[in-house]
């Protein structure tokens, strides 16, 4: 995230959406009739969304919800819900405080929209709803939480190392880029996006490479994990523009713009 109030474009969004390969998604449209207004991704597994687009308040406020799984106290097999339906609540204005949250398992939501960012944070039956408001500037949110300083972390070394290693190295490299403002007139993700997009691609590290930000790691049992998808979301007044690609992005006509909000 980047947050710089001064700018046209206030908040900068890139979200990377990493899972097995093996479950099923779609990619962004308007596919839940009884909310027409968000947009996402579709998960075909358990019908939600990692990420969706939307209009809450009277205002018709742009707004997004992007959703990472947490570590913590895992919700009951038999009461468990999918987290997949928090972004949509969100888009629509709806509080999680009113949730029975023990029927989720942990997680962290990131909502965005013109006037800053909040990541609300659940490590699981036991804990307690965070709020955190990000400061001005870039801010990373892992599944360690905010900067990896959740209440709830992952106890893996390995994990935890390979996180730390993701954010040190792109912080480094969106500090050093030129900020862009991808306004919405601007018809070209290249264009709106400038010298963020090569670094969001890939920065041309292997897919293996304990930093990647695009990642792919095979377990040796048939199992593969990696990233699917990247978003790319930007607030200002005029509204929000969202531009979505594959991942790994092969060249500049895998990205497309999507109709939200």
């Amino acid at each position: 995230m980047s947050i710089e109030p001064s700018s046209a474009v206030p908040v900068l969004v890139l979200a990377v959406r990493d899972e097995y390969a093996g479950r099923r998604w779609a990619p962004p449209g308007r596919h839940w009739p009884a909310q027409p207004s968000a947009v996402g991704g579709l998960d075909l597994v358990a019908g939600g969304t990692w990420l969706a687009v939307g209009s809450a308040g009277a205002g018709g406020e742009a707004v997004a919800a992007c959703l990472l799984n947490g570590f913590g106290t895992l919700a009951p097999a038999q009461a468990r819900q999918s987290r997949g339906e928090l972004p949509l609540l969100a888009v629509r204005g709806g509080r999680l405080d009113r949730l029975d949250l023990d029927r989720y398992d942990p997680f962290h939501l990131v909502v965005a929209r013109a006037g800053g960012v909040r990541v609300l944070s659940w490590g699981g039956s036991g804990s307690r709803l965070a709020e955190l408001d990000l400061p001005t500037g870039l801010s990373v949110v892992l599944n360690d939480g905010p900067e990896g300083m959740a209440e709830n972390r992952t106890a893996s070394e390995r994990i935890r190392s390979l996180m730390g290693a993701r954010a040190a190295r792109f912080r480094a490299r969106f500090e050093t880029a030129t900020r862009p403002e991808p306004l919405p007139e601007v018809v070209s993700t290249g264009e709106a996006w400038g010298a963020w997009l090569p670094i969001v691609a890939g920065d041309g590290l292997p897919l293996d490479d304990p930093a990647a930000l695009v990642q792919r790691r095979e377990f040796g049992d048939g199992r593969i994990w990696g990233s699917s998808s990247i978003s790319l979301l930007a607030f200002g007044p005029a509204g929000v523009r969202y531009d979505f690609g594959p991942a790994p992005v092969e060249g500049d006509g895998d990205w497309r713009r999507v109709e939200a909000a």
